[in-house]
């Protein structure tokens, strides 16, 4: 129901006064240089990175990933324990550089916070790079919390910053000064030797820890004031973060070969040149500077793809795993401080999980789909193949491989169906990966493999209630974002195997070699059978019929509706007879839902009409109506106990007003608040004014004298006709509907059509229109004798429709589209009154109930509305 309120009864109200006051804020100052700053930083790095990677495709292009893998297996065990030991101590003595901080500063925090707040804050620091800031902010969430203050915290991360160059500047001295290296040419450095280097930063070094036993100096900038700390610490400061550098030169050494040639303090030297390029860069853990100068730096003893697989292992003991450790202790400790949010959580959770539940398992049906496509283009573990050998014929090895292919891109094409709820494809996709689990261990034993696919199909054991639809999985229309995933994923899965045998000279021969090293001829008939399937599919949809055409509004499916309308509670469901709007009915034909379209939006008029349990398939009929045109799904004010339904088909919502409808079982003239109706209705009285209800059979006598009225109420407003959510005057139309006139004698000066819900469950008007002879108040008068009227028929509300806009401020679904909307509501009255519609509606005293607009997403709704004022305007 939309906004079914003459503009006379509005403006005889009064609009009201809005006594807010609009206040504009300005800009807050900022400084541009760090705005620059912000914006060039990332943008250096990112070149940085590029440029790093741009040199080691170049110098690493040569080799094999076999050997990378092949390496990193054959390390020795106590190589890695070393390696692992060394990455711990490193940040244990990391945690110690905010101990002589907070010590210097005179905090007494305990040890084991000040552990959590340091290796956290390195983890993240060392991972996402820019050290000072991103570890800045670990620090300040836990510090702040323990009751240090921004300035303490801002202390703290300097003295820590000034602790690892003190122990930079003692450790690459010394190592540069001692063992002098050669300066790759490929650097272009303007110096050969780092020997002068090692001893500048000697220098430096030993000539600030003369000017701090001299003299301690406080530097203040603004209100801010730095003391540097006292020559103890610093000595202290720089001892400790010495054995930090020594530790972790001495995790990546012991994960090099052997026969590199080079000692540990030698090592060192080449260390710390590559983590004065890592740290300069400032890309996230230095990842591509630091590789690409160890390779140039390293000699030639060793292999690039050995030098890779040892800084892959230092990665994973020295960034990825302490990065994984800290992001659980710092979930834990998030977690501990929010236990009771986190109750309220879990059961705000538990009731919208069914909302969720198919986008997510979509998303991991997709995800496992490309994992076994990726999975078939890679190389099997020989070792493993071998031990199948011995198990099984290799014709078991090559058709499972070739099936575990197609499995994968079985799942990716069942992903679409699994996102529409559609029952069997639920099956089918559960039978697909449990067949990829058996397929994973007999193609190359991949227990790994196996064990995730297992995992998704725990995942997706309860699930089974959420896929409830019965539709055809074919007739499933693919989005062009979708056909984009799924080329990408097979387009890349085809690269991968590419890149993989790309040693491997091609012949015609390999598409019949089955052998137990036949990696590459594997992949070939496995991306055959992948290509053959999608076309196979897609040739399916080809010739499928044709899609269902929208039903137009006609002779029969009018009789159709009305026997549906008769027994739905809500006055709304008229409007279908207007004959505007087209009719989509449920494959039961108990309900239906109406819908205009313009442009790309496919308007539905409020919720479907008929019973409940019809809803859910008839909404997915829709959408799949209106995806198969490139349409976009939208429902017109909807009720809010009603957003279940378009929440499982995928939808948004925002509210966009609110609807007044009057309890008539309460409603009377009783009161002052009745005092102006009373008034009006006994004036009126006295001039002999009275309402009468016209039956429906007796219209048709009247409509000659409703259309000069009507005519007349027109070129009064300067107005056309309007439609979709709202009536007009058309014969067929009104003859439908018993009407309420009010008059004098036989001379009529308003009327509204009556619109009955089934069950004398509701009551509204829709077509109200009043003559310039009636008499003032004559709405007023219309609307409460028929309130009356209604109460005495025995129905239960009335329904005086909805008010755009209003209720927004306290909407929080959409808080920039509650902010626009109020702001209309409250000011746009030279473009429609919707704030003295309110007050006019309020004099009833009705109960407001949320009206929702539900769309495919947020971004979509400016161009809805205008749509929507296409269709109600009957495109003007």
């Amino acid at each position: 129901m939309n906004e079914r309120v003459p503009d006379e009864a509005v403006n005889s109200s009064g609009e009201g006064v809005d006594d807010s006051e609009g206040r504009v804020a300005g800009p807050s100052g900022s400084k541009p240089g760090k705005k620059i700053v912000r914006v060039l930083l990332p943008v250096v790095s990112s070149c940085l990175f590029g440029i790093a990677l741009y040199v080691l495709y170049h110098q690493l292009h040569s080799y094999d990933y076999h050997e990378v893998v092949r390496y990193f297996r054959s390390i020795p065990g106590y190589r890695l324990l070393i390696a692992l030991t060394a990455s711990l101590m490193s940040y244990f003595c990391l945690t110690g550089y905010d101990t002589l901080a907070l010590r210097s500063l005179g905090s007494r925090l305990g040890y084991s916070k000040i552990a959590l707040a340091s290796f956290t804050g390195y983890a993240f620091s060392n991972n996402v790079g820019y050290g000072p800031v991103s570890g800045g902010f670990i620090r300040y969430r836990l510090y702040s919390s323990w009751g240090l203050s921004a300035v303490e915290v801002t202390k703290v991360v300097a003295f820590c910053t000034l602790t690892s160059f003190l122990g930079f500047m003692t450790v690459a001295g010394l190592s540069f000064t001692i063992e002098s290296q050669i300066v790759p040419s490929q650097l272009h450095l303007p110096f050969n030797s780092i020997r002068p280097v090692g001893i500048l930063l000697i220098a430096v070094e030993a000539g600030y820890l003369v000017l701090l036993s001299a003299r301690r100096k406080t530097i203040r900038i603004r209100s801010f004031s730095f003391s540097f700390p006292a020559l103890p610490y610093s000595a202290a400061q720089a001892a400790l973060a010495s054995i930090d550098w020594i530790f972790s030169c001495t995790a990546i050494y012991f994960l090099l070969p052997v026969r590199i040639g080079i000692s540990l303090p030698g090592f060192i030297g080449l260390y710390m040149l590559a983590q004065v390029a890592g740290l300069v860069s400032q890309v996230p853990g230095g990842l591509g500077v630091f590789e690409m100068v160890m390779v140039l730096l390293l000699p030639g003893t060793v292999s690039h793809s050995e030098v890779v697989g040892a800084l892959l292992s230092f990665r994973v003991f020295y960034y990825f795993l302490p990065l994984t450790i800290a992001s659980l202790l710092l979930g834990s400790y998030e977690l501990s401080q929010r236990r009771e949010n986190v109750r309220r959580l879990a059961r705000s959770v538990a009731r919208r999980i069914t909302v969720v539940t198919p986008e997510v398992l979509t998303f991991v049906v997709f995800g496992s789909g490309a994992f076994l496509l990726f999975s078939g283009s890679l190389p099997l573990v020989h070792g493993r193949l071998t031990f199948l050998m011995n198990v099984f014929p290799l014709h078991v090895i090559e058709i499972s491989h070739f099936l575990g292919s197609l499995t994968g891109v079985g799942l990716i094409l069942l992903a679409r169906a699994i996102q529409r709820r559609i029952n069997a494809a639920y099956y089918l996709v559960m039978g697909l990966i449990g067949a990829g689990i058996a397929l994973s261990l007999l193609k190359g034993l991949k227990y790994e493999e196996a064990f995730f696919l297992a995992l998704v199909f725990v995942v997706l054991l309860p699930a089974r209630r959420e896929f409830y639809r019965k539709a055809s999985i074919v007739e499933q229309r693919f989005s062009p974002g979708w056909v984009a995933a799924v080329f990408l994923v097979v387009a890349g899965s085809v690269w991968l195997g590419l890149f993989s045998y790309r040693h491997v000279e091609y012949t015609g021969d390999l598409w019949w070699h089955f052998s137990l090293k036949g990696d590459a001829p594997r992949f070939l008939r496995a991306s055959v059978g992948v290509f053959a399937t999608a076309i196979i599919f897609s040739a399916a949809r080809l010739f499928h019929p044709a899609k269902p055409k929208p039903f137009i509004f006609s002779g029969e499916v009018l009789d159709r509706c009305a026997a549906v309308i008769e027994g739905y509670p809500h006055a709304y469901a008229s409007l279908a007879y207007l004959g505007d709007k087209s009719i989509l009915f449920s494959k039961s034909g108990k309900a239906f839902l109406m819908y205009g379209v313009q442009g790309r939006s496919w308007i539905a008029l409020g919720d479907p009409v008929g019973p409940e349990e019809e809803w859910e398939e008839l909404l997915w009929q829709f959408r799949d109506l209106a995806d198969g045109y490139n349409g976009w799904t939208v429902f017109y004010e909807v009720e809010e106990k009603n957003l279940q339904f378009y929440q499982r088909a995928g939808l948004s919502f925002i509210k966009f007003g609110e609807e007044g409808r009057v309890d008539l079982q309460r409603y009377s003239l009783e009161g002052a608040s009745r005092k102006k109706f009373r008034h009006i209705r006994n004036l009126l009285s006295k001039e002999g004014w009275r309402m009468e209800i016209v039956p429906r059979e007796a219209v048709a006598a009247i409509v000659p004298k409703l259309q000069r009225i009507s005519d007349d109420w027109l070129s009064r407003k300067g107005r056309r006709e309007m439609g979709f959510s709202l009536g007009w005057f058309k014969d067929e139309y009104l003859k439908r509907f018993p009407h309420a006139v009010v008059k004098k004698g036989a001379r009529i000066a308003a009327f509204a059509n009556i619109l009955e819900g089934g069950g004398k469950e509701e009551l509204s008007v829709d077509l109200m229109r009043f003559s310039s002879k009636a008499p003032e108040g004559v709405m007023e008068f219309l609307f409460s004798e028929l309130m009356l009227w209604g109460k005495e028929q025995g129905y239960r509300w009335f329904n005086l429709g909805m008010v755009p806009l209003a209720g927004l401020d306290t909407d929080t679904s959409s808080p920039m589209w509650g902010r626009v909307g109020t702001f209309i509501f409250r000011f746009g009255r030279n473009f429609y009154n919707f704030q003295g519609l309110r007050q006019f509606k309020d004099k009833f005293d009705p109960v407001w109930g949320a009206k929702y607009l539900v769309a495919p997403n947020a971004f979509a709704v400016p161009k809805i509305l205008v749509d929507a004022s296409l269709l109600i305007s009957r495109g003007r």
